[in-house]
């Protein structure tokens, strides 16, 4: 499944970006991260917290749904790229994805195109648009959350 996102925060980009590579922001686990000046490579982990499906979680375990981020930002020019690694199910799951952000003023807007498939017969497209759905409560928790942060 396809997906793109578009955010819109009303906050400087420097100040967004920053917020938005805060682990203790994102709520995810640093692993690894190395700097070679405006190149930013990091390993974050993430848990899956939306909601399944019946269907879904007779073959998922929701407990399962964790995954390393491996990602590089350039930091100059405002883009990063990701690419999805799943502790559990690696078989059965890939996602891609890539950041851009733009400043316009005082406002920041970040766009995140990529691409997930999930390998299983029957119900891979409920958990392509469970997890697609989840992402995009996230952006949108992100959204409303990040000037409170900011302000803090």
């Amino acid at each position: 499944m396809d997906f793109r996102i578009e955010q819109r925060f009303a906050a400087p980009l420097d100040m967004v970006e920053a917020t938005l590579l805060d682990p203790a922001f994102t709520g995810a686990v640093l692993l690894s991260e190395e700097r070679d000046g405006p190149v930013l490579r990091r390993s974050m982990r993430y848990a899956f917290t939306g909601a399944l499906s019946a269907a879904v979680t007779a073959v998922v375990d929701p407990g399962k749904l964790t995954w390393v981020d491996v990602s590089e930002h350039d930091l100059a020019a405002h883009r990063s790229r990701h690419h999805i690694v799943p502790d559990h199910y690696a078989s059965r799951l890939t996602c891609e994805y890539e950041t851009a952000m733009h400043a316009a003023g005082e406002h920041t807007t970040r766009v995140i195109v990529g691409a997930l498939r999930v390998h299983m017969p029957l119900v891979g497209g409920r958990v392509e648009r469970a997890i697609v759905s989840g992402l995009v409560e996230h952006a949108a928790r992100e959204e409303m959350a990040l000037p409170e942060w900011l302000a803090s």
